[in-house]
């Protein structure tokens, strides 16, 4: 059996206890990655400094309250503190979040654990204070960008100069899909160190329950049942979906929309469902924990999303695998997502009317829940886990195969 490697992964975007929902994608490709055997890891995700632990400060404090030690799911999870000023914070950021986190690499090191290289998430800043620290300590870093780190901040000046120069010093770059992929290409990087490695969804987690009992359970009266989630955030597109809900229930009068999520645009949207009257048909759950999504995505007749940028959206694959179909927007990876007459439709125009005429076609000609899984079940963790080892293998110069 080939040798074990060890990898530091270096990422702001990592759940915690007080931010158990942050990130969960890059723990999951852990996590997965892990059950092959070989690989050992310790996690260093850097939070921004803020003095207060009071709830009056909000997101601010929770910050504050995140232990600078933790486990999850028996991976070591530190959380080094960095400045980030107001209006120079995006520009300083990869240089403060690299020097805050230099201290905890060394300690790692001194302590024993001397990692073979730096996985990094996201490009700006993390990736960018990932190359920082492995020029200083002599690492190799691989950096996964994973969809407005590269879609959105280049059009930046500053944290466009940042990507293309660690994109040049990065032994590898990867996408979670191939327009990403398209895009750090289109931006300068070398494109033979540009790996496309999609995100896979967790099987087990997510399987379809039983529709009726799953709404029984969760208190779901009328249909068809709409499902959105993610953040509420105005370009997650839920709004559209509001709206979508609105044209729709012409020919479906009974038709509910569940809205799973949190974020600064509840208040816009609980007043857009109240001025279109759909109080009664629009649910606000909140956040769920991932770990029981999969009775809600059950419950829906299809998933709703909306946004207009994405990289590689999870929840499209997590409904597939419990047997909904999706109603997307065609951005970012959607369209490699959805790529199936039993995954659902993409929709061109993000518009109330496009979007309502979609989830019609779907509902009245819906494919069976066990086609849905089936496609679900094509894009398992196995390929990206199996993908990464091979990289890694080749910066550890170890060997390529995973042990069984």
């Amino acid at each position: 059996m080939a040798g074990r490697i060890r990898t530091l992964l270096f990422s702001s975007l990592y759940p915690s206890a007080e931010r158990p929902l942050h990130g969960v994608f890059v723990e999951a490709r852990l996590r997965e990655l892990l059950k092959c055997g070989r690989v050992e890891t310790r996690v260093v995700a850097p939070v921004p400094w803020f003095p207060s632990t009071s709830e009056r400060w909000g997101e601010y404090a929770r910050h504050a309250r995140t232990p600078r030690r933790e486990h999850i799911n028996g991976v070591e999870v530190l959380h080094p503190r960095y400045a980030l000023p107001p209006r120079v914070g995006m520009t300083i950021a990869p240089l403060s979040m690299a020097l805050a986190s230099l201290p905890t690499l060394r300690r790692l090191i001194r302590s024993g654990f001397d990692f073979d290289l730096i996985d990094a998430h996201y490009y700006y800043p993390d990736g960018v204070a990932a190359t920082l620290l492995g020029a200083l300590l002599g690492k190799p870093v691989t950096v996964t960008a994973r969809g407005s780190d590269i879609n959105l901040l280049p059009e930046f000046l500053g944290p466009r100069l940042w990507l293309r120069w660690a994109g040049r010093r990065a032994r590898a770059s990867i996408g979670v899909s191939a327009a990403l992929v398209d895009r750090m290409r289109a931006l300068g990087l070398d494109p033979a160190r540009l790996h496309v490695m999609r995100n896979g969804v967790d099987l087990e987690r997510f399987r379809p329950h039983d529709r009726a009992a799953a709404r029984r359970e969760l208190g779901i009266g009328g249909a068809p049942v709409l499902l959105t989630v993610g953040n509420l955030h105005e370009y997650k597109g839920q709004r559209i979906a509001v709206d979508a809900l609105a044209w729709l229930r012409r020919d479906h009068p009974e038709a509910r929309l569940l809205i799973v999520g949190a974020g600064p645009d509840e208040a816009a949207l609980r007043a857009r469902v109240d001025a279109a009257g759909l109080a009664n048909a629009v649910r606000f759950v909140g956040t769920v924990p991932n770990a029981e999504l999969a009775r809600w995505y059950s419950a829906a007749d299809l998933l709703v999303l909306a946004s207009s940028r994405e990289g590689w959206p999870n929840v499209l694959l997590e409904s597939m695998a419990c047997g909904t179909p999706v109603v997307a927007s065609a951005v970012g990876g959607v369209p490699e997502i959805v790529a199936a007459p039993e995954a659902g439709i993409v929709v061109d125009q993000r518009e109330a009317a496009e979007f309502g005429a979609a989830i019609k076609h779907l509902l009245e000609a819906p494919p069976a829940r066990a086609a849905v899984r089936a496609y679900a079940e094509r894009h398992g963790w196995e390929v990206t886990s199996r993908a990464q080892l091979a990289l890694f293998d080749t910066l550890a110069a170890g060997d390529l195969r995973c042990a069984t």
